[in-house]
């Protein structure tokens, strides 16, 4: 199943895409594609239903985050030796564990809005995990169990804030208004077959930048659920992003960083496609 959230920012409504692509509301059979929906078995009311009896939302409605009311938004660092490689950095022997603010999140093709003082604006193609039920000092061999599915992000990044300000984590360089687009669905696993081979792009105004596939993962999926719950509760509706590939701006020679007016585009094998527009900061 692919799961999205969609309507004005705040007011988004539940929604499947049908096989025509086109969205299924879902208003009366959950309240929300969230946490709650999925501890109260959502997922299986929703698998019980007849799209092809069921009217397609009418127009493009805006996608918000796949996700709502998440409460922690885990993320892991150098986590594809490529990438670590390109940033001249050793491969990690265990996950490098950071968080973003959850008020980072918004929809995957929302504006990024370049953050006041910024001056090292960068992106970091993702893939998703969404945590499904409660995983709290896994056994290896059930970790898969607490995967409700997968999505695309964008790991949008201020370098200078995270590596250079002095005396912080790089929390402060990933938390910005608008740093997590998430989206555009939330894709159940039992459609994923293996994500360990996905292919991932991310260009720039039309030129390639992030190239990639999530088989360079130093850590897999299965993995970085199991070590996250021996370290800390994951609850139903919480989202883990699990590093980027080469490409990104940082690592390019010499940098290079967004400006407003900047296109992103992204995508990964069957999670969908973003695109953000690179806006200046406005009170």
């Amino acid at each position: 199943m692919k799961l999205v959230r969609y309507g004005a920012a705040g007011r988004e409504k539940p929604g499947i895409i049908g096989e025509d692509g086109k969205i299924r509301d879902l208003s009366r059979v959950v309240k929300d594609i969230d946490g709650a929906m999925l501890a109260s078995g959502g997922l299986a009311k929703i698998k019980k239903l007849n799209l092809a009896r069921m009217k397609p939302v009418s127009g493009k409605p805006r996608l918000g985050p796949c996700m709502g009311n998440v409460r922690n938004f885990v993320a892991i660092g150098l986590n594809y030796s490529d990438h670590a490689a390109e940033a001249g950095l050793a491969v990690p022997k265990e996950p490098v564990i950071f968080w973003k603010h959850t008020s980072s999140i918004c929809g995957p093709n929302d504006d990024t809005i370049v953050p006041k003082e910024s001056l090292k604006l960068d992106w970091e193609i993702e893939l998703g995990i969404v945590i499904g039920k409660r995983a709290r000092y896994l056994d290896k061999a059930k970790a898969k169990d607490a995967i409700a599915g997968y999505f695309l992000a964008n790991d949008v990044s201020e370098r200078n804030f995270q590596i250079e300000r002095s005396g912080g984590q790089w929390g402060k360089g990933k938390s910005c208004e608008t740093f997590g687009p998430i989206g555009p669905w939330f894709v159940t696993k039992d459609e994923m077959k293996n994500p360990q081979t996905l292919n991932m792009w991310l260009d720039v105004n039309g030129e390639p930048r992030q190239r990639g596939n999530t088989k360079t993962m130093v850590f897999d999926c299965e993995f970085i659920v199991w070590y996250c719950s021996q370290m800390f509760v994951l609850e139903p509706g919480d989202i883990i992003i699990t590093g980027t590939p080469p490409g990104v701006g940082l690592g390019m020679k010499p940098p290079q960083f967004l400006k407003a007016g900047d296109v992103v585009t992204l995508g990964i094998d069957g999670l969908g496609e973003q695109k953000q527009k690179i806006v200046a900061f406005k009170k």
